[in-house]
């Protein structure tokens, strides 16, 4: 009884370690690379575990490449895994390449994807060109008139400019720059309007597509609309701007005359406050020297009759002038 549970045991723990190592070696996998014609080792698909490299996704892509008639190995799938690309991506457009018969080697497809762009996109857009619509551009003609344009660029994808090469963005910015400069060279916006099509010429004999990762394959001008009358608006904006300059200067000078206005005021009344400051020093300095006996009596009484005939000399004067309105006389 004892040996048959000791038994037991022991084809329980076999059976345990089998589970384990059928699960740390894909044994399965291993036939159906096999099964599939492609050779791989199983102790490659152990190492594959060490590296933690996935062994699945690189004997399905293997797979794959072998059947398309590609010559890719184990050793450049993992290196690329490991590098952090994208099996599936590479592996879908060098074979999509290899049906186009664009040539495409796996280093070359690798390091695309290493550079963060879309290898398989790349490839499609090589077959199939990609349609850009620009924003609408504002741009405005020697005669002051805006026209507004939209532009549709037809581009194809540049294999080998896609490392390094600029994007889509540079490609817009570009047709919206020789769409002003086109526009902005024109004599009148009528001459854009009866033929669009010269800015298509135009823009496109630049080579806008030089250091891109695109080939502008044409240039059409979906829409162009006329817009402001940005001279006639410059002008009005200046007209409006010499105006409050000339308000401004005007309301400068009145300031200036009202303030030396006020001066001057200021300064007569100083004046009289000055004069009748002396005038009241008059009575003072007469009371003064009469004390002291500089000034007699009799002196004084001179002095007043003087003043008296003084004031009564230009009374007389001013009832018989021509121009005193009593007398009726001008």
């Amino acid at each position: 009884m004892g040996a048959f549970i000791s038994l037991i045991i022991m084809f329980a723990l076999v059976f345990i370690g089998l589970v384990i190592l059928l699960s740390f070696i894909p044994v399965g996998l291993w036939i159906s690379a096999i099964a599939a014609g492609v050779k791989v080792g199983i102790f490659t698909l152990v190492g594959m575990r060490f590296r933690r490299v996935p062994p699945g996704l690189v004997v399905n892509n293997l797979i794959k490449a072998d059947k398309a008639g590609l010559n890719v190995t184990t050793n450049q799938l993992e290196a690329h895994y490991l590098a952090g690309g994208n099996l599936d991506r590479v592996v879908n457009a060098l074979i999509a390449a290899e049906r186009a018969a664009i040539p495409l080697p796996f280093e070359r497809a690798a390091a695309i994807d290493l550079a963060g762009r879309n290898v398989l996109e790349a490839v499609q857009m090589s077959v199939n060109p990609r349609v850009i619509e620009t924003p609408l551009i504002s741009a405005v003609a020697k005669d002051g008139i805006e026209l507004r344009s939209k532009a549709r660029v037809t581009v194809r994808a540049n294999i080998d400019r896609l490392v390094g090469g600029a994007g889509e963005e540079t490609i817009i910015a570009r047709v919206g720059e020789g769409i002003v400069t086109t526009v902005g060279s024109s004599e009148s916006h009528k001459q854009v309007l009866e033929n669009p099509d010269s800015i298509s010429r135009t823009v496109l004999a630049k080579g806008l597509d030089a250091g891109t990762a695109f080939e502008i394959l044409s240039i059409d001008i979906a829409d162009v609309d006329v817009g402001r009358n940005i001279g006639a608006q410059l002008q009005t904006d200046q007209a409006e701007a010499d105006k409050r300059i000339a308000q401004a200067k005007a309301e400068e000078r009145r300031a200036l005359a009202v303030a030396r206005e006020q001066e001057m005021r200021a300064a007569t009344q100083e004046m009289r406050a000055k004069v009748v400051e002396a005038e009241a020093e008059v009575p003072k300095a007469m009371a003064q020297a009469l004390r002291e006996g500089k000034l007699g009596v009799m002196d004084y009484f001179n002095m007043q009759n003087v003043q008296a005939d003084t004031g009564m000399r230009e009374s007389l004067a001013k009832s018989t002038s021509p121009n005193n309105p009593e007398t009726g006389k001008k």
